[in-house]
């Protein structure tokens, strides 16, 4: 069996980035992308917007048990996400985006930038071409999140937490492209989607 990637080994404050592209390169999720198993069910679990999860309507408190159930998660293509291992595959509810990030680590400047976030999960997720950052097209109602996993057209995504949306805008106004873009690890994002 893979085993996931290992918890923060301290603060992620106190993390360099260095660190956590060793943590990120150790990561082993298990193939969910592999596994289609015949028996299909309903898992009675559900991922609330604010990040939370809850199984029959109450709420999951252990940390290690969300990180367990994280990493079975998948994106079906018609959108749905189920939790699946090789003998099962059970749907799971999703209020908005089934990850939050909830800290950011900025390294360098313009092109040079490189973004780590921590998830809600403790997973950290590297910004770059494999994991692009999209803002939605409205500058007035932004849409802030980050691929976290799977195919790029239909995968498993992060909601950025205002106050990280906040600070990217910060960064990408104050380098004055135009118009305002965020680089990180050699890709660049609008802050506006075409």
């Amino acid at each position: 069996m893979v085993s996931p990637a290992p918890s923060l080994p301290r603060d992620f404050s106190q993390l360099s980035l260095t660190e956590a592209a060793e943590l990120l390169a150790a990561r082993r999720l298990p193939p969910v992308e592999q596994w289609h198993p015949e028996r299909e069910g309903d898992s009675a679990m559900e991922i609330r917007a604010d990040g939370s999860w809850y199984h029959e309507g109450g709420r999951i408190n252990r940390p290690a048990m969300v990180r367990l159930f994280s990493t079975i998660l998948r994106r079906e293509p018609d959108g749905r996400h189920v939790l699946v291992t090789p003998a099962e595959k059970l749907s799971i509810a999703v209020e908005d985006m089934p990850f939050r990030a909830v800290e950011m680590k900025s390294e360098g400047e313009g092109q040079m930038r490189k973004l780590v976030f921590r998830l809600d999960t403790d997973d950290l997720v590297m910004a770059g071409a494999d994991h692009p950052l999209s803002f939605g097209r409205d500058p007035d109602a932004p849409d802030p999140r980050l691929h976290v996993r799977g195919v790029l057209s239909n995968g498993l995504e992060a909601r950025i937490d205002r106050a990280l949306y906040y600070e990217i805008v910060e960064m990408a106004l104050a380098e004055g492209a135009e118009p305002p873009a965020i680089w990180s690890n050699g890709a660049c994002f609008p802050l506006v989607d075409a």
